[in-house]
């Protein structure tokens, strides 16, 4: 991430489409998430009025730029239709070079163009493996021959393996074997239809991970990292079914008691029709990051958390069927008992992201209190919610400390 404060971005921007705003589901809803829509509706209503964003002037492709900030032949700003309808934007800078096309999308900017730009990034160390039904996305670092063991990689939800490429290659140096893959339904990996095989149920991402696991031929016990929401959560339950197979067990950012607040975004998924509007946002991940940060993501890093939701609809569905089909205080109690002094002997590691705008560091904090025999917490300042993003090199430190 650059490291830098994103309140300059808090301009005037116009929303990709009007919705209502809607009250949160809970009020223990996270800090960016929860208002992303109703904020969005308010700056465009302030917009519908006005002209061009101030400080961006679009120029039409073939036209001149007559030194003045506008082109020759088009109005000035003053004159500047009221409505642009392809004026799409967020209030991520990142994303305004991506999503905002000019007057004339056809000649310059459309969204194949911007596909073509960047279809190519955000593959590093990975490639493609079929494990049981499905076609896996998945980054490897290291020698299978690492004399420090195996490493497994799990991202939570609505993320991709992308966020560990940085630690997981330093984890290589230090003389570990590791693995990072995409989720079924989310990054690079296949995106089954709902309903045709795959329901986006925790039963079938574990048995999918378990194949995956075969496939991979890791059938010693390995180190499990694991960050996030959903899919994240899914890795820890998988882990509270498998302990046997786990070594020792880090913890990035994850809800992990009762009281964990659900961000906004997976409480707007769950409401009919918001939910199919909501997860079709191309920006969604990298927003979604950046309201858990203290920083912006650069540009080049955006693209690729945007690039799969730019590419078709079908991973917006998936993370849409998989917030609706869990039921977030049965998994968080599952947690919280499971990882308790009476069920859990395993080292734990928790390196959380204190700038977290999700879950504070005080869940981390009721977490080690259930079992302050076996958690170690390491709390990383400066970091927010995905400190593999915001401080790779502090996760490393940590995790070399505690493997």
């Amino acid at each position: 991430m650059s490291r830098c404060c994103p309140c300059a971005s808090a301009a005037s921007t116009t929303a990709p489409f009007l919705l209502p705003s809607i009250p949160a589901a809970s009020s223990r809803s996270g800090g960016g998430g929860g208002a992303f829509f109703s904020a969005a509706v308010g700056r465009s209503r302030l917009r519908c009025g006005g002209g061009p964003r101030h400080g961006h002037a679009m120029v039409a492709a073939g036209s001149k730029d007559n030194g003045s900030g506008t082109a020759e032949g088009e109005k000035g700003e003053d004159d500047a239709p009221a409505f642009n309808p392809f004026g799409f934007v967020t209030d991520n800078p990142s994303s305004r070079s991506a999503i905002q096309l000019p007057a004339v999308p056809a000649e310059d900017g459309n969204v194949g163009q911007m596909l073509y730009r960047i279809e190519d990034k955000g593959r590093e160390y990975g490639s493609y493996v079929r494990a049981g039904e499905f076609r896996w996305f998945v980054r490897e670092t290291g020698s299978p021959d690492a004399r420090r063991g195996t490493i497994v990689f799990l991202h939570g939800a609505p993320a991709q393996s992308f966020s560990y490429r940085v630690v997981m290659a330093q984890m290589a140096d230090a003389g570990y074997h590791c693995y990072a893959p995409d989720w079924i339904g989310f990054g690079f990996s296949e995106m089954p239809q709902p309903g045709y095989g795959f329901d986006f149920k925790e039963d079938e991402f574990h048995k999918a991970f378990d194949d995956l696991l075969g496939t991979l031929n890791i059938t010693e016990p390995f180190f499990l990292v694991v960050q996030g929401f959903l899919v994240g959560s899914y890795g820890l339950t998988w882990a509270l079914n498998n302990s046997s197979k786990v070594l020792k067990l880090a913890i990035l950012n994850s809800p992990l008691t009762v009281s964990s607040p659900v961000p906004g975004l997976f409480q707007q998924l769950k409401w009919p029709l918001l939910g199919e509007f909501t997860c079709q946002n191309a920006v969604l991940a990298e927003r979604f990051i950046e309201a858990g940060s203290a920083y912006m993501l650069k540009l080049e890093k955006a693209d690729v958390y945007r690039l799969p939701y730019l590419s078709s609809g079908a991973p917006g569905f998936a993370l849409l069927e998989t917030a609706r089909k869990i039921d977030f205080q049965d998994v968080q109690s599952r947690i919280s008992a499971g990882f308790s002094s009476n069920g859990w002997e395993k080292p734990i590691l928790l390196a959380w992201g204190i700038s977290d705008k999700y879950l504070p560091l005080s869940i981390a904090e009721e977490f080690k209190k259930a079992n302050p025999s076996v958690v170690k917490l390491e709390a990383i300042e400066g970091a927010g919610h995905m400190p593999q993003e915001d401080w790779p090199e502090k996760v490393v430190k940590a995790l070399i400390y505690f493997l």
